[in-house]
């Protein structure tokens, strides 16, 4: 199935959860946050949530700084 990923098409395996997604991304460990449709998906959820076809994510990175 497509989702949408960062402004790109991205195809995964039908039923992958946002977990499944940042695990194929490398990002297993990575301080992200995770925007499904516009709202944010706290990280307690990530595996609960499946995705479904066209759903539009944005995947940012937290980054530090002073």
């Amino acid at each position: 199935m497509n989702v949408i990923l960062n402004g790109e098409t991205k195809t995964i395996k039908t039923d992958s959860s946002i977990l499944d997604l940042i695990q194929l991304m490398d990002l297993g460990d990575a301080r992200i946050a995770v925007e499904l449709n516009l709202e944010i998906v706290p990280r307690s959820e990530h595996a609960a949530t499946i995705l479904k076809t066209g759903d539009t994510l944005e995947v940012v990175h937290a980054i530090g700084g002073g």
